[in-house]
């Protein structure tokens, strides 16, 4: 059943220009109004006399205004007020200020009701900067006997205009269809959840008396009862999604002599864990639906092979695999490794990104739409308009929390051929907590490498301040005469006062001038790419001694010679990129050592994470860690890529309730399939489509 939402324009004083600033806080109809929760709370249930003020207080005061206000021009123009309640005077102090505010301010002997946070005034005193102001009557209301909700805002919006929203919205949240309850009685009834109207009416006008640091906290069983609800509509979201996929036709790309030659050419044996990862893929690929895995694995665990073997499959099938990386790097990074694999079987690889011009590019291109080219490897540039495959049917996307949703939706629609879609397999050596992934990822299927290469020896990871780089120099310069390669790694190119961080010109260049001896390198982001390149390739070639470079090597950059890394500013950087750079050395034989230069002092987070670096070299054990300290919006990348965020949930806070949405969802979707679409759109909206990556 769909109930028409009630647009935010028929709540009264919404015209166009507050409509626009509600938008922007994504609120377009009079539930969203609901749904938006307080950030916090203020006790307004009692009056303060003036004598009993202390600077940094929040404080309600009733006072009459004392003597004429004035406008005064010394420093920044303001209006003053000053209030008497027999107790004490308090000034009230204005920036902005209208005319009409000015007069009625000015009026002596008017009874005002002025609540806001008290400073020391520079000429003695206390005071209130634009306290929230109300002439009272001869008979004035009784003060407030329930806390006073306050709301996340945008410019031009007043907190008593979303007050005001919000009263109006409850005011009609029996009378209209507003919030209807989604829930089965008999499923609220089993997880103890109170009905969605008691609950949203609680949140934005609790009693007096309810604690406020749980409110605030989430911990609130209201707040809960909301987050439950959101989680669940999540699930349903992706459960659908999943559903619906393998509803599609896929082309089934059954296995043969390709890749079996494949794995027996390799310099290596596969481990046990990528043998059970291929296994599972390939059962995958043979199904005529399309294959939604997701492949995590550690630093160096091998998920480039185990891609290039799932790409075999579908050469052998006649089609073609893509494999999209985050950047040029770690593109070119895989094409050198695929070309190295797959040539010698007879296997066409071409590298597409946006440095391709001209012939090179149109002869990519047009081998690409004619299948020539088996395999395509390249960033974002192979979803751009002008790129066609002959038969896309299987989409390999490395470090997929990097990308838009948009860019990796465009790679899927790329092999929409004859109604069929491609396979798709995600990558990350960015470990996943269960607790996200059951989330996140809840569309997928999840293979996992746990096992690194035999004879990869654990880094040795140490902390010290930069007040010690003069030893750290030294440990360079042995290292390097004993004939390995280190990386010295800066998080910023430029310099910066506020963040203090060293950089990477300035630092090859007073790290050549230390050690005069050695062959030393730059890469950064802004270096031309063929310089960046030659520099890499120097570097892995050995014809360096040591790269100075920004966080461009965290990913795509195999030295084994490489057995030292100096980290610079360490504490500026979060624990998965710290992991992720620690792995691009100790990829050969040689004890390797990872130093962690920090400028003192240490916050406490700051120091949290770089022990758990000293003490752990356990991928998913520092993703665990990392949603910790950093919550799940960074880890997953969200921020960045701009994808779907929970409005009231936090996947931190609130992973107890996660098996039971997942309960709720296996229950609506088999009992009551007419509530999980209403749910979806309440929550997600237009927003459910981007799970479709």
């Amino acid at each position: 059943m769909f109930v028409e939402p009630l647009p935010i324009t028929a709540l009264r004083g919404v015209g166009p220009k507050l409509a626009e600033r509600l938008r922007r806080l994504g609120l377009h109809t009079a539930a969203d109004v609901l749904l938006h929760l307080p950030l916090r709370y203020q006790d307004r249930g009692r009056l303060t006399a003036i004598s009993q003020l202390q600077p940094g207080m929040e404080a309600q005061v009733e006072a009459v205004v004392a003597s004429s206000s004035e406008v005064t021009t010394r420093g920044r123009r303001c209006l003053l007020c000053r209030l008497s309640d027999g107790t004490g005077i308090l000034t009230l102090r204005f920036f902005h200020f209208s005319p009409a505010q000015r007069q009625w301010l000015g009026q002596p002997d008017t009874r005002l009701r002025c609540f806001g946070e008290v400073r020391a005034s520079y000429g003695g005193g206390l005071e209130m900067i634009h306290p929230e102001c109300r002439r009272l009557d001869a008979d004035p209301p009784p003060v407030e006997n329930r806390l006073t909700p306050i709301y996340p805002a945008t410019a031009g919006l007043q907190q008593f205009t979303l007050r005001g929203l919000a009263e109006q919205a409850l005011e009609q949240l029996d009378s209209a269809v507003l919030l209807p309850e989604w829930l089965p009685p008999v499923l609220l009834a089993q997880l103890q959840l109170s009905p969605i109207a008691e609950a949203v009416r609680l949140l934005h006008q609790p009693p007096v008396d309810t604690p406020v640091a749980e409110l605030e906290s989430g911990r609130h069983p209201a707040r809960r009862r909301l987050a439950f609800e959101e989680l669940l509509a999540h699930q349903l979201s992706l459960r659908r999604l999943r559903e619906s996929t393998r509803r599609q036709a896929a082309p089934p790309l059954a296995g043969g002599g390709l890749c079996q030659r494949f794995v027996e050419r390799l310099p290596f044996a596969l481990t046990a864990a990528q043998q059970r990862v291929l296994a599972e893929i390939a059962a995958d690929l043979a199904q005529p639906r399309p294959m939604l895995r997701l492949l995590q694995g550690d630093v160096g665990s091998g998920k480039t092979v185990v891609a290039a073997a799932a790409a075999l499959r579908a050469v052998e099938s006649g089609a073609q695999a893509a494999l999209m990386a985050p950047t040029e790097l770690l593109a070119e990074q895989h094409d050198r490794n695929l070309r190295t694999w797959l040539e010698p079987l007879g296997i066409e690889v071409a590298w597409l990104t946006g440095r391709l011009t001209g012939k090179a590019r149109r002869l990519a291109l047009e081998r690409l739409a004619s299948g020539a080219v088996q395999v395509a490897v390249g960033t974002h540039a192979l979803f751009q308009e002008a790129v066609v495959f002959a038969e896309l049917a299987l989409a390999i996307v490395d470090e997929q929390h990097r990308f838009g949703v948009h860019q990796r939706l465009a790679l899927r629609e790329k092999g929409r051929v004859g109604g069929r879609c491609p396979h798709q397999l995600i990558m990350t050596a960015t470990p996943i907590p269960r607790t996200l992934a059951m989330s996140a990822y809840a569309d997928l299927d999840t293979s996992t490498i746990d096992e690194l290469p035999p004879g990869r020896l654990p880094v040795t990871t140490v902390a010290a301040p930069d007040s010690r780089r003069d030893e750290v120099i030294e440990r360079i310069r042995r290292a390097c005469r004993d004939g390995r390669q280190a990386y010295w790694v800066c998080p910023l190119i430029e310099e910066s006062e506020a963040l203090q961080c060293q950089a990477a010109t300035v630092t090859a260049e007073y790290l050549a001038e230390r050690l005069p001896e050695l062959r030393i390198g730059l890469a950064h982001g802004r270096l031309p790419a063929a310089a960046k390149e030659a520099a890499m390739t120097a570097f892995k070639a050995g014809e360096l001694d040591l790269l100075v470079a920004t966080t461009v090597i965290e990913v795509g950059v195999d030295v084994p010679n490489a057995s030292l890394m100096i980290i610079e500013n360490a504490e500026r950087l979060g624990l998965a990129q710290l992991h992720q750079l620690r792995g691009r050395i100790g990829r050969g034989a040689t004890a390797s050592s990872c130093v962690l230069l920090y400028r003192p002092p240490l916050s406490q987070t700051a120091h949290a994470r770089l022990a758990v670096l000293r003490e752990c070299h356990d991928g998913f054990e520092i993703a665990r860690r990392d949603l910790e300290l950093r919550g799940p919006g960074e880890v997953l990348g969200t921020r960045q890529t701009g994808e779907q965020s929970l409005r009231v949930a936090d996947l931190l806070r609130d992973q107890d309730l996660l098996n039971a949405a997942r309960y709720a969802a296996d229950r609506l979707l088999r009992d009551h399939p007419e509530r999980v679409e209403p749910l979806i759109r309440r929550w997600i909206g237009a927003g459910a489509r981007y799970g479709e990556v």
